[in-house]
């Protein structure tokens, strides 16, 4: 409920602080005493866009305080998501600079107009003529079916089952759409996946192909060589190994006349063992190494191919070709199994469209069983409101679509007179029938739901004698759940209110200023005398208004 509103600075308002209580208040004033632009500065408070000719004087802000009681509202959640400090008594402040910039702010913290929009609808809604057209709005009907249905968990399982099965839908869709690309490209990626499956790659393998290739394409040559070197090494006369053995006899006789010799005994010594091992490698390479043109013909064929698998494939190496062969596998493999997993998705949609008829068929059947309560009340309540051959004839239709709130159809017909053709409501009740059926409506809401505070703007218009009073009574039973506010011409009405407020222009130092007090008791009497007789007071207006107030 709305607790306090201050506001300074704002249009034909220079400073203004009041406190509210629960329950029905009236607020009331000549025509032109600025109900208007209290409205438009609670507005602003509501998240709507400043603008900068709201500034009572251009050289100072403009400032629009609330303090709202938001206990009752289960408002935590869009505290939190709005990431905002949440508190039962929370304070919205809205300024207006000088330089036309605006600033709001939700207990302190800045918010933008998007969030303050958020929190402001369901702290207070205004009602005015303009607004009476939201009852032809699909949305708004079955807003108020669902709340005398009892649908709110259904609901919200559908929407989370509903939102479950779009991301589904969107992912078969991606899915469709890969295969359609992927076929095109598959036997492409299937051919070049085979011709890099043949060639059996190995990483490391290209420079040992062209180690092996190197030495069987010069094999005559090596032949010659080591044969030279076999021979410099063993032979009698010239070779290294038998004069190096001679000279290891003669320091191995030498040695034992002094540690010089012996020394360099043990350095001929060791190098004769080297050469020894290197005779043998040699005599080894000679034994092994054979011509084979046929292996050298597939050395060749094996480099050529790996070379033109390189270029092709813009490779440095072996290991980048496996690497681009591990790739158009998978490719392949994708594609190959998409049919699986778009079967796989098909049935999970099929699974969650069963959820979601059984969800819709729930609601569904609550709505129905619930139509005829909502018709009865209203039509009782209208008939109060002198409207009594108002009927409904509300249809319920469920259908194949998955819309946001279930699968139904819904037509909210409506005729004003006996035997009149059932029409919407748009085109078969005035714009003050309307206004009538929209205080029913809210009027039922307000024993199934928590409401937010609402204020009806001259709800009234074009109402007079026992209806009116009907509409204050009805005003002041919604007002034992929830807070109302009732701007008003009428006395019948304005009797109804546990509490009064009147808005008035007065001039102070040569300024025009618009101004709200709380009435007294007897100020309510002189008010209410004054809206029944005018103001010259008879005594009869005086005495009709305190039996008003009795």
């Amino acid at each position: 409920m709305l607790v306090s509103l201050a506001i300074k600075n704002y249009a034909l308002i220079d400073s203004l602080q009041v406190d509210f209580n629960d329950g029905l208040s009236i607020i009331t004033g000549e025509t032109g005493a600025g109900k208007s632009i209290l409205l438009g500065g609670l507005s602003l408070i509501l998240g709507k866009r400043a603008d900068l000719s709201s500034l009572k004087d251009d050289t100072n802000k403009c400032v629009i305080e609330a303090v709202f009681n938001v206990s009752n509202y289960n408002l935590k959640p869009l505290f939190e998501q709005e990431d905002l400090d949440y508190d039962a008594q929370t304070i919205i402040r809205r300024e207006i600079l000088p330089s036309g910039k605006s600033r709001a702010f939700v207990n302190d913290s800045p918010v933008n107009l998007n969030s303050l929009q958020l929190l402001g609808e369901r702290l207070i809604d205004i009602h005015s003529q303009h607004q009476t057209l939201r009852i032809v709005d699909d949305a708004f009907q079955f807003q108020v079916i669902d709340a005398l249905a009892g649908t709110i968990s259904e609901l919200t399982d559908y929407k989370k089952e509903l939102k479950h099965y779009k991301l589904l839908q969107k992912a078969l869709e991606e899915l469709v759409n890969l295969k359609s690309e992927a076929i095109k490209e598959h036997d492409y990626n299937a051919f070049l996946l085979n011709e890099l499956e043949e060639a059996h790659l190995v990483e490391g393998e290209l420079e040992a192909l062209e180690e092996e290739y190197e030495t069987l394409n010069n094999v005559e040559d090596i032949k010659e060589k080591l044969a030279e070197s076999y021979q410099l090494l063993s032979d009698e006369q010239i070779g290294i190994i038998p004069a190096l053995t001679q000279l290891k006899n003669n320091f191995s006789k030498l040695s034992g006349l002094s540690s010089k010799y012996s020394n360099l005994y043990e350095r001929i010594n060791s190098s004769l063992i080297d050469l020894d091992d290197a005779f043998g490698e040699v005599d080894g390479f000679q034994e092994a190494l054979e011509a084979n043109p046929e292996r050298l013909e597939q050395v060749n064929a094996k480099l050529q191919l790996l070379h033109n698998l390189m270029l092709k494939h813009t490779a440095s190496d072996v290991a980048e070709l496996i690497a681009i062969r591990d790739s158009l596998a998978d490719k392949v493999s994708i594609t190959e199994n998409l049919d699986d997993t778009i079967s796989q998705k098909q049935l999970e949609i099929t699974e969650k469209m069963k959820l979601l008829d059984s969800i819709s068929k729930t609601i569904h059947e609550k709505r129905a069983a619930a139509i005829p309560q909502l018709k009865q009340q209203l039509e009782a309540i209208l008939k109060n409101l002198g409207m009594p051959n108002a009927r409904f004839n509300i249809e319920l239709k469920l259908t194949d679509n998955l819309f946001s709130n279930g699968k139904d159809d819904l037509s909210f017909l409506f005729s004003a007179n006996k035997g009149g053709a059932f029409l919407e409501l748009k085109k078969a009740a005035s714009g003050g029938e309307l206004s009538r059926i929209m205080l029913a409506i809210k009027s039922v809401l307000s024993n199934y739901v928590q409401l937010p505070t609402i204020m009806f703007d001259e709800i009234d218009t074009g109402v007079s004698g026992e209806i009116s009073n009907k509409m204050g009574e009805i005003m002041l039973q919604m007002s034992k759940t929830m807070q109302v506010f009732a701007i008003t011409h009428l006395p019948q009405i304005a009797a109804k209110g546990h509490s009064h407020f009147k808005v008035f222009k007065e001039d102070v130092n040569n300024m025009t200023q618009t101004n709200l007090v709380k009435l007294n008791h007897d100020e309510r009497i002189v008010e209410i005398a004054q809206m029944l007789g005018g103001l010259d007071m008879s005594s009869s207006a005086i005495a009709h208004a305190k039996e008003l107030l009795n």
